[in-house]
């Protein structure tokens, strides 16, 4: 259960996306830095493993989040992934085939989704910030991860609030890893102290939580700890 808020003059709370991964760790780990109080949001939204839920609780505990909430939806109703449907994830691709299109494991609507429910959090706990690990340079091609899509749904959320309407506060989303690579965000992560060692990026991981190697999210997590010379403490299972 959400806890009620019992304090007032909480501006510097924030509600941070933790999907387990890699980006969002460095995300938590950024909103920490610039002197925020990470609120920590995570789905189990019919995604095909619970690996990465499992990965959030530990980061959000190891890096001190004021609280941790796992929502659950079911995003399988509607399909239209590899991530929430009986689709294979497409293993191999090159960087070039990563870029030349949607992939199949987008999953439609998803970070408005997450989002909307971020938006609902802030206002509850009079935050005006939140936080999301999006990306428009190693991101695969979603559409929900550009610039575009931010400031688009930044207005909104600022339309759609009482406390926006009102204008009592002004909700601002942060992106801060929009124009970074996977290698700079690594590097980011790494200055601020994140342990890596329990992220999970891989679309098709092992029961036993081993990364496939193969899938685009794994192939540019490996990229990214080869070009930042970071040891890659991720653990991928023999193909």
């Amino acid at each position: 259960m959400i806890r009620p808020d019992p304090h007032e003059g909480h501006s510097r709370r924030a509600v941070v996306l933790l999907s387990g991964g890699l980006d969002s760790a460095t995300v938590l780990a950024v909103a920490k830095h610039e002197g925020y109080e990470p609120y920590a949001l995570s789905f189990r939204y019919g995604q095909r493993h619970s690996v990465e839920l499992t990965a959030a609780r530990g980061i959000a505990e190891t890096m001190g989040a004021a609280q941790h909430v796992t929502v659950a939806i079911d995003l399988r109703l509607f399909g239209g992934s590899a991530l929430t449907a009986d689709i294979d994830v497409p293993k191999n691709r090159s960087v070039d085939e990563m870029g030349g299109g949607i992939p199949i494991t987008y999953v439609p609507a998803r970070n408005t989704i997450f989002l909307s429910f971020a938006l609902a959090w802030a206002e509850v706990l009079g935050a005006s910030d939140i936080f999301i690990g999006v990306n428009a340079l190693d991101y695969s091609g979603y559409p929900d991860c550009r610039p575009e899509y931010i400031a688009a749904y930044e207005s909104m959320a600022n339309l759609a609030t009482k406390a926006g309407v009102e204008g009592t506060t002004s909700v601002r989303i942060h992106a801060p890893l929009m124009y970074m690579t996977k290698a700079q965000i690594i590097a980011r992560g790494s200055e601020l102290g994140v342990d890596y060692s329990p992220t999970t990026s891989c679309y098709d991981p092992s029961p036993d939580g081993l990364a496939c190697a193969q899938c685009d999210s794994c192939l540019l997590r490996r990229k990214g700890f080869a070009e930042s010379g970071v040891p890659d403490p991720t653990r991928y299972r023999a193909n």
